[in-house]
C-alpha cells in the first residue's frame, strides 16, 4: 500500500456532516478510505452521505452526541461491527466563543459548558479510538491516527472569546501529550488549525465590504481557504508518512504549512 492509498482503512469523523469535516470526509473516501460520520443530526448525516456517494470508500453515519461517553462507546462498537477496525479519528466537533462578553463577566456555568462541549467530545472519542488502536497494536497491527481540528485562537487568543481560546489550547496540549504516550503503539496524534475558511459560518464575514477591503489584504495569499483544502492534509495524516509530523499543527490560509 502506497502512503497515499488508504484502501481498506477506516476513519471516524465527528462533526463531519458539513464544512471542514465534510471536506475531510470526502477526501478520505476519494482516497479509498471507509468513513464513519458521527453527528447529532440524522438529516445532516444523511445529506453528507448523499454528497459523498461515489467518492470511493464506503460511507457510514451514526447519530451520536460525542460529549456523552456512553453514546461514543455505542457508536464505536457499531462502527467496529460494520467495518471491523478504525484506523483514524478526526475530532471536529465543538462550539465557538458564544458572544462578545468580557472574561470577568462570564459565569462559572458558561465556563463549564464551553469546556464540556469542546473538550469532553475530543476526550471521549479519542479514548475510545485509542483503546481500539492499542489493542490492535498488541495483536501485531500497529497503526492509528488521532487528529483534532483546533483553532488559531489556541495560539493567538481571541478578543472576548477567552473561554474558547482556552479550550482549544487545551486540546492542542492533549494532542501533544497523546503523541508521546501513544508513539510506542504506532499511533500518531496531530492537530489541524484552520485559518480563514470559506463556509456557511463565514458567509456573513465575506459579504462585509469593510472586512474584504481592510482585512483580506492582510491574510497570507489573500484568499479564503476552502473546506476541501483540508483534504490533502487529511489524506497525508492518514498515510504512513504522517508519523514524521506527529503533533505538528497545520494552518490553512489558502494553502497549508507545518511549523
Amino acid at each position: 500500500m502506497s502512503i497515499f492509498d488508504l484502501t481498506g482503512r477506516v476513519a471516524v469523523i465527528t462533526g463531519g456532516n458539513g464544512g471542514i469535516g465534510l471536506g475531510i470526509a470526502q477526501a478520505l473516501a476519494t482516497a479509498g478510505c471507509n468513513v464513519s460520520i458521527w453527528g447529532r443530526n440524522a438529516d445532516k448525516n444523511a445529506s453528507a452521505a448523499a454528497t459523498m456517494a461515489g467518492c470511493g470508500g464506503k460511507v457510514d453515519t451514526r447519530v451520536c452526541d460525542v460529549t456523552d461517553a456512553a453514546a461514543v462507546k455505542s457508536a464505536m462498537a457499531a462502527t467496529l461491527d460494520r467495518f471491523g477496525r478504525v484506523d483514524g479519528c478526526f475530532a471536529n466537533a465543538g462550539i465557538g466563543g458564544g458572544g462578545r462578553h468580557a472574561f470577568i463577566d462570564r459565569t462559572q456555568e458558561q465556563w463549564r459548558t464551553m469546556f464540556a462541549t469542546n473538550l469532553d467530545g475530543v476526550f471521549h472519542v479519542f479514548q475510545a479510538a485509542a483503546r481500539h488502536m492499542t489493542d490492535r497494536a498488541g495483536a501485531g497491527d500497529p497503526f492509528g491516527r488521532l487528529i483534532a481540528t483546533s483553532s488559531l485562537a489556541s495560539l493567538f487568543g481571541t478578543a472576548r472569546n477567552e473561554h474558547y481560546a482556552a479550550t482549544k489550547a487545551a486540546i492542542n496540549a492533549l494532542v501533544r501529550a497523546l503523541a508521546v504516550e501513544l508513539a510506542r503503539h504506532g499511533i500518531t496524534s496531530n492537530a489541524i488549525l484552520p485559518g480563514w475558511i470559506k463556509s456557511d459560518m463565514t458567509a456573513g464575514i465575506m459579504g462585509n465590504e469593510k472586512f474584504v477591503a481592510n482585512v483580506m489584504p492582510r491574510i497570507p495569499v489573500r484568499r479564503f481557504g476552502e473546506p476541501g483544502d483540508f483534504g490533502g492534509i487529511a489524506v497525508y495524516l492518514m498515510s504512513k508518512a504522517s508519523s514524521y509530523h506527529t503533533a505538528d499543527c497545520f494552518v490553512i490560509d489558502g494553502g497549508y504549512t507545518a511549523f
